[in-house]
Protein backbone atom coordinates (compact mmCIF):
# COMPACT_ATOMS: atom_id res chain seq x y z
CA UNK A 1 0.00 0.00 0.00
CA UNK A 2 1.33 3.44 -0.96
CA UNK A 3 -0.06 6.87 -0.32
CA UNK A 4 0.21 10.55 -1.12
CA UNK A 5 0.13 13.63 1.11
CA UNK A 6 1.50 17.14 1.61
CA UNK A 7 3.49 18.12 4.72
CA UNK A 8 3.71 21.88 5.20
CA UNK A 9 5.76 24.17 7.41
CA UNK A 10 8.06 21.60 8.98
CA UNK A 11 11.77 21.92 9.77
CA UNK A 12 13.12 19.47 7.19
CA UNK A 13 16.49 17.81 7.80
CA UNK A 14 18.19 17.78 4.40
CA UNK A 15 21.82 16.73 4.43
CA UNK A 16 23.53 18.66 7.20
CA UNK A 17 20.99 21.46 7.18
CA UNK A 18 17.59 22.14 8.74
CA UNK A 19 15.32 23.98 6.31
CA UNK A 20 11.78 25.20 6.93
CA UNK A 21 9.47 24.21 4.11
CA UNK A 22 7.03 21.82 2.48
CA UNK A 23 7.30 18.27 1.13
CA UNK A 24 4.94 16.42 -1.20
CA UNK A 25 4.51 12.65 -1.43
CA UNK A 26 2.99 10.98 -4.49
CA UNK A 27 2.47 7.21 -4.81
CA UNK A 28 4.70 6.44 -1.86
CA UNK A 29 7.67 8.50 -3.08
CA UNK A 30 8.95 11.96 -2.29
CA UNK A 31 7.81 13.94 -5.32
CA UNK A 32 9.04 17.40 -4.43
CA UNK A 33 10.37 19.54 -1.64
CA UNK A 34 10.08 23.29 -1.28
CA UNK A 35 12.53 24.97 1.09
CA UNK A 36 10.79 28.11 2.23
CA UNK A 37 7.36 26.59 1.53
CA UNK A 38 4.90 27.49 -1.18
CA UNK A 39 3.44 24.12 -2.18
CA UNK A 40 -0.32 24.34 -2.54
CA UNK A 41 -2.64 21.40 -1.73
CA UNK A 42 -4.05 19.46 -4.67
CA UNK A 43 -7.68 18.41 -4.83
CA UNK A 44 -8.29 15.63 -2.32
CA UNK A 45 -4.67 15.58 -1.13
CA UNK A 46 -4.26 14.83 2.59
CA UNK A 47 -2.62 17.79 4.33
CA UNK A 48 -0.36 17.56 7.40
CA UNK A 49 0.60 20.71 9.30
CA UNK A 50 4.22 20.28 10.39
CA UNK A 51 4.45 23.61 12.21
CA UNK A 52 6.75 23.26 15.21
CA UNK A 53 7.94 19.80 14.17
CA UNK A 54 11.11 18.42 12.55
CA UNK A 55 10.69 16.21 9.47
CA UNK A 56 13.24 13.40 9.25
CA UNK A 57 13.68 10.35 7.03
CA UNK A 58 12.36 7.30 8.82
CA UNK A 59 14.99 5.69 11.02
CA UNK A 60 16.42 2.31 10.00
CA UNK A 61 17.25 -0.17 12.76
CA UNK A 62 19.72 -2.70 11.34
CA UNK A 63 19.76 -5.02 14.36
CA UNK A 64 16.63 -6.27 16.12
CA UNK A 65 15.59 -9.60 17.63
CA UNK A 66 11.84 -9.91 17.20
CA UNK A 67 11.76 -13.50 18.63
CA UNK A 68 9.62 -15.07 15.91
CA UNK A 69 9.44 -18.02 15.73
CA UNK A 70 9.62 -19.69 19.09
CA UNK A 71 9.33 -16.94 21.71
CA UNK A 72 6.25 -14.98 20.74
CA UNK A 73 5.47 -14.30 24.41
CA UNK A 74 8.42 -11.86 24.22
CA UNK A 75 7.87 -10.43 20.73
CA UNK A 76 6.81 -11.34 17.24
CA UNK A 77 7.30 -9.59 13.92
CA UNK A 78 3.95 -7.82 14.13
CA UNK A 79 4.39 -6.49 17.68
CA UNK A 80 8.02 -5.59 17.02
CA UNK A 81 7.18 -3.65 13.86
CA UNK A 82 4.45 -1.70 15.68
CA UNK A 83 6.97 -0.84 18.41
CA UNK A 84 9.39 0.26 15.69
CA UNK A 85 6.76 2.48 14.09
CA UNK A 86 5.97 4.04 17.48
CA UNK A 87 9.62 5.02 17.71
CA UNK A 88 9.91 6.51 14.22
CA UNK A 89 11.67 3.43 12.82
CA UNK A 90 10.34 2.66 9.35
CA UNK A 91 12.61 -0.27 8.49
CA UNK A 92 14.31 -3.02 10.47
CA UNK A 93 16.71 -5.92 9.94
CA UNK A 94 15.92 -8.93 12.12
CA UNK A 95 18.38 -11.49 13.51
CA UNK A 96 18.18 -15.32 13.20
CA UNK A 97 18.54 -16.49 16.82
CA UNK A 98 15.05 -17.87 16.96
CA UNK A 99 13.72 -21.20 18.24
CA UNK A 100 14.64 -22.98 16.04
CA UNK A 101 17.34 -20.75 14.59
CA UNK A 102 16.76 -19.38 11.08
CA UNK A 103 19.60 -21.16 9.28
CA UNK A 104 17.88 -22.59 6.18
CA UNK A 105 15.96 -21.17 3.26
CA UNK A 106 12.83 -22.89 4.54
CA UNK A 107 13.12 -21.08 7.87
CA UNK A 108 13.88 -17.79 6.16
CA UNK A 109 10.88 -18.10 3.88
CA UNK A 110 8.63 -18.70 6.87
CA UNK A 111 9.81 -15.43 8.44
CA UNK A 112 9.42 -13.55 5.15
CA UNK A 113 5.88 -14.87 4.73
CA UNK A 114 4.95 -13.93 8.27
CA UNK A 115 6.35 -10.42 7.92
CA UNK A 116 4.51 -9.85 4.65
CA UNK A 117 1.23 -10.13 6.52
CA UNK A 118 2.05 -8.66 9.92
CA UNK A 119 4.76 -6.01 9.63
CA UNK A 120 3.69 -2.36 9.28
CA UNK A 121 7.20 -1.26 8.31
CA UNK A 122 9.80 -2.32 5.79
CA UNK A 123 11.92 -5.27 6.83
CA UNK A 124 14.77 -7.61 6.04
CA UNK A 125 16.22 -10.71 7.70
CA UNK A 126 19.63 -12.21 8.40
CA UNK A 127 20.24 -15.90 7.85
CA UNK A 128 22.21 -17.51 10.66
CA UNK A 129 25.54 -19.24 10.14
CA UNK A 130 26.36 -22.57 11.78
CA UNK A 131 29.58 -24.59 11.59
CA UNK A 132 28.16 -26.66 8.71
CA UNK A 133 25.52 -24.73 6.74
CA UNK A 134 27.61 -23.01 4.05
CA UNK A 135 25.38 -24.53 1.35
CA UNK A 136 22.29 -23.00 2.98
CA UNK A 137 24.04 -19.63 3.18
CA UNK A 138 24.95 -19.83 -0.49
CA UNK A 139 21.33 -20.54 -1.38
CA UNK A 140 20.37 -17.35 0.43
CA UNK A 141 23.07 -14.93 -0.74
CA UNK A 142 25.14 -16.68 -3.43
CA UNK A 143 28.90 -17.17 -3.76
CA UNK A 144 31.74 -14.67 -4.25
CA UNK A 145 31.80 -15.48 -7.97
CA UNK A 146 28.01 -15.48 -8.32
CA UNK A 147 26.26 -13.23 -5.77
CA UNK A 148 22.52 -13.92 -5.77
CA UNK A 149 20.83 -12.23 -2.82
CA UNK A 150 17.33 -13.40 -2.04
CA UNK A 151 14.81 -10.57 -1.75
CA UNK A 152 14.34 -9.78 1.92
CA UNK A 153 17.54 -11.50 3.09
CA UNK A 154 20.05 -8.82 4.01
CA UNK A 155 23.11 -10.87 4.95
CA UNK A 156 24.67 -13.53 7.15
CA UNK A 157 24.84 -13.36 10.95
CA UNK A 158 27.81 -15.00 12.67
CA UNK A 159 27.97 -15.46 16.44
CA UNK A 160 31.67 -15.83 17.28
CA UNK A 161 30.63 -16.05 20.93
CA UNK A 162 27.60 -15.79 23.21
CA UNK A 163 25.36 -17.80 20.92
CA UNK A 164 22.15 -19.76 21.26
CA UNK A 165 21.12 -23.06 19.74
CA UNK A 166 23.53 -24.19 17.02
CA UNK A 167 24.61 -20.68 15.98
CA UNK A 168 28.06 -20.64 17.59
CA UNK A 169 30.83 -20.43 14.97
CA UNK A 170 34.25 -19.90 16.55
CA UNK A 171 36.51 -22.58 15.08
CA UNK A 172 38.88 -21.00 12.58
CA UNK A 173 38.23 -23.42 9.72
CA UNK A 174 34.48 -22.98 9.94
CA UNK A 175 34.89 -19.20 9.85
CA UNK A 176 37.25 -19.49 6.88
CA UNK A 177 34.70 -21.61 5.02
CA UNK A 178 31.96 -19.02 5.54
CA UNK A 179 34.05 -16.01 4.57
CA UNK A 180 35.54 -17.83 1.56
CA UNK A 181 32.35 -19.40 0.25
CA UNK A 182 29.61 -16.77 0.51
CA UNK A 183 28.63 -13.40 -0.93
CA UNK A 184 27.04 -10.33 0.59
CA UNK A 185 27.69 -8.91 4.03
CA UNK A 186 28.63 -10.84 7.16
CA UNK A 187 27.50 -9.27 10.44
CA UNK A 188 29.44 -10.53 13.45
CA UNK A 189 28.72 -10.68 17.16
CA UNK A 190 32.33 -10.23 18.20
CA UNK A 191 33.09 -11.85 21.55
CA UNK A 192 35.77 -14.51 21.79
CA UNK A 193 34.21 -17.77 22.96
CA UNK A 194 37.45 -19.26 24.30
CA UNK A 195 38.17 -16.24 26.47
CA UNK A 196 34.56 -16.13 27.68
CA UNK A 197 34.76 -19.75 28.79
CA UNK A 198 38.21 -19.34 30.35
CA UNK A 199 37.04 -16.43 32.49
CA UNK A 200 33.77 -17.96 33.71
CA UNK A 201 35.24 -19.80 36.74
CA UNK A 202 36.86 -16.59 38.00
CA UNK A 203 33.48 -14.83 38.13
CA UNK A 204 31.18 -17.74 38.98
CA UNK A 205 30.76 -16.58 42.59
CA UNK A 206 29.85 -12.97 41.71
CA UNK A 207 26.21 -11.91 42.02
CA UNK A 208 26.44 -8.17 41.41
CA UNK A 209 25.85 -6.67 37.98
CA UNK A 210 29.33 -5.11 37.87
CA UNK A 211 30.77 -8.58 37.31
CA UNK A 212 29.16 -8.75 33.88
CA UNK A 213 31.43 -6.16 32.28
CA UNK A 214 34.45 -7.44 34.22
CA UNK A 215 33.99 -11.00 33.02
CA UNK A 216 33.13 -10.07 29.43
CA UNK A 217 36.00 -7.60 29.28
CA UNK A 218 37.14 -5.39 26.43
CA UNK A 219 39.88 -7.85 25.48
CA UNK A 220 37.20 -10.50 24.88
CA UNK A 221 35.59 -8.20 22.34
CA UNK A 222 38.84 -7.01 20.75
CA UNK A 223 40.15 -10.54 20.08
CA UNK A 224 37.01 -11.45 18.15
CA UNK A 225 36.90 -8.14 16.27
CA UNK A 226 40.51 -8.55 15.18
CA UNK A 227 39.86 -12.14 14.04
CA UNK A 228 36.81 -11.07 12.04
CA UNK A 229 38.69 -8.16 10.45
CA UNK A 230 41.56 -10.47 9.45
CA UNK A 231 39.09 -12.89 7.85
CA UNK A 232 37.44 -10.05 5.94
CA UNK A 233 40.75 -8.80 4.61
CA UNK A 234 42.03 -12.28 3.75
CA UNK A 235 38.92 -13.19 1.76
CA UNK A 236 38.04 -9.66 0.55
CA UNK A 237 34.62 -10.03 2.11
CA UNK A 238 32.34 -7.27 3.44
CA UNK A 239 32.18 -7.34 7.23
CA UNK A 240 29.93 -5.48 9.66
CA UNK A 241 30.96 -5.56 13.31
CA UNK A 242 27.85 -5.39 15.45
CA UNK A 243 27.33 -3.30 18.62
CA UNK A 244 30.73 -1.89 19.57
CA UNK A 245 31.00 -1.37 23.31
CA UNK A 246 34.64 -0.73 24.17
CA UNK A 247 37.19 2.02 23.71
CA UNK A 248 39.72 -0.71 22.97
CA UNK A 249 37.80 -1.94 19.90
CA UNK A 250 36.81 1.50 18.68
CA UNK A 251 40.35 2.88 18.85
CA UNK A 252 41.77 -0.22 17.15
CA UNK A 253 39.23 0.08 14.33
CA UNK A 254 40.05 3.76 13.91
CA UNK A 255 43.55 2.73 12.80
CA UNK A 256 42.82 -0.62 11.15
CA UNK A 257 39.38 -0.44 9.52
CA UNK A 258 39.47 -0.75 5.74
CA UNK A 259 36.72 -0.02 3.22
CA UNK A 260 35.58 -3.64 3.62
CA UNK A 261 34.63 -3.10 7.26
CA UNK A 262 31.78 -1.15 8.84
CA UNK A 263 30.50 -1.06 12.38
CA UNK A 264 27.73 0.24 14.63
CA UNK A 265 27.01 1.32 18.19
CA UNK A 266 23.83 1.08 20.27
CA UNK A 267 22.17 4.06 22.00
CA UNK A 268 22.43 2.34 25.38
CA UNK A 269 26.21 2.18 25.10
CA UNK A 270 26.27 5.93 24.34
CA UNK A 271 24.03 6.66 27.32
CA UNK A 272 24.85 4.40 30.26
CA UNK A 273 27.92 3.22 32.14
CA UNK A 274 28.64 1.01 35.13
CA UNK A 275 27.09 3.53 37.53
CA UNK A 276 23.77 3.19 35.73
CA UNK A 277 24.04 -0.61 35.85
CA UNK A 278 24.38 -0.33 39.62
CA UNK A 279 21.21 1.81 39.72
CA UNK A 280 19.02 0.08 37.12
CA UNK A 281 20.38 -3.38 37.86
CA UNK A 282 19.62 -6.27 35.51
CA UNK A 283 17.49 -4.17 33.15
CA UNK A 284 20.87 -3.05 31.78
CA UNK A 285 22.44 -6.51 31.55
CA UNK A 286 23.18 -7.31 27.90
CA UNK A 287 25.80 -8.88 25.64
CA UNK A 288 28.20 -7.24 25.03
CA UNK A 289 27.84 -5.37 28.31
CA UNK A 290 27.44 -1.77 29.36
CA UNK A 291 31.00 -0.72 30.28
CA UNK A 292 32.59 2.40 31.76
CA UNK A 293 32.51 6.17 31.33
CA UNK A 294 35.76 6.17 29.35
CA UNK A 295 34.29 3.59 26.95
CA UNK A 296 31.14 5.64 26.47
CA UNK A 297 33.15 8.79 25.79
CA UNK A 298 35.36 7.03 23.26
CA UNK A 299 32.36 5.57 21.45
CA UNK A 300 30.97 9.09 21.08
CA UNK A 301 34.31 10.31 19.74
CA UNK A 302 34.56 7.47 17.22
CA UNK A 303 30.96 7.98 16.15
CA UNK A 304 31.64 11.65 15.48
CA UNK A 305 34.86 10.99 13.54
CA UNK A 306 33.27 8.37 11.26
CA UNK A 307 34.96 5.25 12.61
CA UNK A 308 31.51 4.03 13.66
CA UNK A 309 29.17 4.06 10.67
CA UNK A 310 25.69 3.83 12.12
CA UNK A 311 23.45 3.20 15.12
CA UNK A 312 21.42 0.05 15.85
CA UNK A 313 19.43 -0.92 18.91
CA UNK A 314 20.07 -4.66 19.37
CA UNK A 315 16.42 -4.73 20.48
CA UNK A 316 16.36 -7.97 22.47
CA UNK A 317 13.20 -8.27 24.59
CA UNK A 318 12.85 -10.65 27.51
CA UNK A 319 10.00 -10.86 29.96
CA UNK A 320 10.43 -8.71 33.03
CA UNK A 321 10.26 -11.89 35.10
CA UNK A 322 13.32 -13.19 33.23
CA UNK A 323 15.12 -9.89 33.78
CA UNK A 324 14.38 -9.83 37.52
CA UNK A 325 16.02 -13.17 38.31
CA UNK A 326 19.13 -11.45 39.60
CA UNK A 327 22.67 -11.69 38.28
CA UNK A 328 23.92 -13.93 36.71
CA UNK A 329 20.62 -15.74 36.10
CA UNK A 330 18.88 -12.72 34.53
CA UNK A 331 18.53 -12.98 30.75
CA UNK A 332 20.75 -10.65 28.74
CA UNK A 333 19.19 -8.05 26.46
CA UNK A 334 16.76 -5.12 26.48
CA UNK A 335 14.04 -3.68 24.23
CA UNK A 336 14.98 -0.45 22.51
CA UNK A 337 13.51 -0.07 19.04
CA UNK A 338 10.78 2.38 20.09
CA UNK A 339 12.96 4.62 22.27
CA UNK A 340 16.15 4.77 20.20
CA UNK A 341 15.28 7.82 18.11
CA UNK A 342 13.90 9.90 21.02
CA UNK A 343 16.96 8.93 23.08
CA UNK A 344 19.40 10.05 20.40
CA UNK A 345 17.40 13.23 19.73
CA UNK A 346 17.54 13.91 23.47
CA UNK A 347 21.33 13.69 23.22
CA UNK A 348 21.07 16.21 20.37
CA UNK A 349 18.92 18.53 22.49
CA UNK A 350 21.52 18.22 25.26
CA UNK A 351 24.33 19.28 22.91
CA UNK A 352 26.07 15.93 22.42
CA UNK A 353 25.40 16.09 18.69
CA UNK A 354 23.04 17.74 16.21
CA UNK A 355 19.73 16.59 14.77
CA UNK A 356 21.36 16.19 11.31
CA UNK A 357 24.03 14.04 13.02
CA UNK A 358 21.29 11.73 14.31
CA UNK A 359 19.80 11.49 10.82
CA UNK A 360 23.24 10.64 9.46
CA UNK A 361 23.75 7.85 12.00
CA UNK A 362 20.22 6.38 12.13
CA UNK A 363 18.93 6.94 8.58
CA UNK A 364 21.70 7.54 6.05
CA UNK A 365 24.25 5.35 7.82
CA UNK A 366 22.33 2.05 7.87
CA UNK A 367 21.12 2.64 4.30
CA UNK A 368 24.72 3.14 3.17
CA UNK A 369 26.12 0.16 5.12
CA UNK A 370 23.53 -2.24 3.72
CA UNK A 371 23.20 -0.72 0.24
CA UNK A 372 19.52 0.13 0.59
CA UNK A 373 18.21 2.08 -2.35
CA UNK A 374 15.62 4.81 -1.79
CA UNK A 375 16.15 4.98 1.97
CA UNK A 376 17.69 7.34 4.50
CA UNK A 377 17.34 10.82 2.94
CA UNK A 378 14.76 13.50 2.18
CA UNK A 379 15.19 13.90 -1.57
CA UNK A 380 13.05 13.66 -4.68
CA UNK A 381 12.53 10.08 -5.77
CA UNK A 382 13.31 8.59 -2.36
CA UNK A 383 10.80 6.38 -0.55
CA UNK A 384 8.31 8.34 1.54
CA UNK A 385 9.37 6.75 4.82
CA UNK A 386 9.16 9.76 7.12
CA UNK A 387 8.85 10.81 10.74
CA UNK A 388 7.67 14.11 12.24
CA UNK A 389 9.22 14.65 15.67
CA UNK A 390 8.61 17.14 18.46
CA UNK A 391 11.93 18.60 19.61
CA UNK A 392 10.36 20.96 22.14
CA UNK A 393 8.46 18.72 24.56
CA UNK A 394 10.13 16.50 27.16
CA UNK A 395 8.00 13.55 28.19
CA UNK A 396 8.84 10.87 30.74
CA UNK A 397 8.66 7.33 29.40
CA UNK A 398 7.20 4.59 31.62
CA UNK A 399 6.94 0.84 31.18
CA UNK A 400 3.22 1.17 30.44
CA UNK A 401 3.93 3.45 27.46
CA UNK A 402 5.66 0.75 25.43
CA UNK A 403 4.42 -1.23 22.44
CA UNK A 404 6.90 -4.07 22.81
CA UNK A 405 5.10 -7.19 24.00
CA UNK A 406 7.27 -7.51 27.12
CA UNK A 407 5.90 -4.18 28.35
CA UNK A 408 8.99 -2.56 29.87
CA UNK A 409 11.90 -0.32 29.02
CA UNK A 410 15.35 0.13 30.51
CA UNK A 411 14.69 3.88 30.17
CA UNK A 412 11.79 3.76 32.64
CA UNK A 413 11.20 7.23 34.21
CA UNK A 414 13.67 8.99 31.90
CA UNK A 415 12.46 12.24 30.27
CA UNK A 416 13.10 12.28 26.52
CA UNK A 417 12.43 14.69 23.70
CA UNK A 418 12.15 14.06 19.97
CA UNK A 419 9.09 11.83 20.27
CA UNK A 420 7.62 10.93 16.86
CA UNK A 421 4.22 12.56 16.35
CA UNK A 422 3.60 10.86 12.99
CA UNK A 423 5.41 7.89 11.47
CA UNK A 424 4.84 7.42 7.74
CA UNK A 425 5.71 4.36 5.63
CA UNK A 426 5.34 4.54 1.85
CA UNK A 427 3.33 7.72 2.28
CA UNK A 428 0.87 6.09 4.72
CA UNK A 429 0.63 7.11 8.38
CA UNK A 430 1.23 4.00 10.51
CA UNK A 431 1.56 5.57 13.96
CA UNK A 432 0.43 8.84 15.53
CA UNK A 433 0.99 10.51 18.86
CA UNK A 434 -1.07 13.33 20.36
CA UNK A 435 0.96 15.95 22.19
CA UNK A 436 -1.68 15.98 24.90
CA UNK A 437 -2.52 12.28 24.82
CA UNK A 438 -0.99 9.06 26.08
CA UNK A 439 2.68 8.71 25.25
CA UNK A 440 2.05 5.24 23.84
CA UNK A 441 0.24 6.76 20.87
CA UNK A 442 -1.90 5.02 18.28
CA UNK A 443 -1.15 2.39 15.65
CA UNK A 444 -3.06 3.99 12.79
CA UNK A 445 -2.70 1.65 9.88
CA UNK A 446 -1.49 -1.66 11.30
CA UNK A 447 -4.88 -3.28 10.72
CA UNK A 448 -4.72 -2.45 7.03
CA UNK A 449 -2.13 -5.13 6.44
CA UNK A 450 -4.01 -8.39 6.54
CA UNK A 451 -3.61 -11.76 4.94
CA UNK A 452 -5.21 -10.31 1.82
CA UNK A 453 -3.26 -7.04 1.88
CA UNK A 454 0.37 -7.71 2.80
CA UNK A 455 2.94 -5.02 3.44
CA UNK A 456 4.67 -4.19 0.19
CA UNK A 457 8.38 -3.59 -0.16
CA UNK A 458 10.85 -5.88 1.56
CA UNK A 459 14.23 -4.37 2.21
CA UNK A 460 16.62 -6.01 -0.19
CA UNK A 461 20.12 -4.58 0.13
CA UNK A 462 22.23 -4.48 -2.99
CA UNK A 463 24.78 -7.29 -3.47
CA UNK A 464 27.89 -6.43 -1.52
CA UNK A 465 31.18 -8.18 -2.18
CA UNK A 466 34.79 -7.34 -2.85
Amino acid sequence: MVGGLLIRNSAMVIGGDIVQGDLRVVAGKIASGAPGGGLEPLDGEPLIDGEGLHLLPGAIDPQVHFREPGQSEKEDIGSGSRAAAAGGVTAFLDMPNNVPAATTMEAMQAKLDSAAHSAVTHHGFFIGATPNNVVDLQQAVGTPDAPSPTTGICGIKVFMGSSTGDLLVHQQQHLEDIFAGTAGIIAVHAEDEDRLNARKPEFAHRTEGAAHAEGRDSETALIATQRAAALAESHRHRLHVLHLTSALEADWLASNKSALITTEVCPQHLTFDDRDVAERDTRLVMNPPIRYAEDRETLWRRLRDGTIDCIATDHAPHTLENKMLGFPQAHSGMPGVETSLPLMLTHAADGMCSVPDVVGWMCEGPARVYGMTGKGRLAEGMDADLVLVDMETHREVRDADTWTRVGWTALNRMALTGWPMLTIVDGVVVHSRDSNGELRGNAVACLLYTSTSPRDGLLSPMPSSA
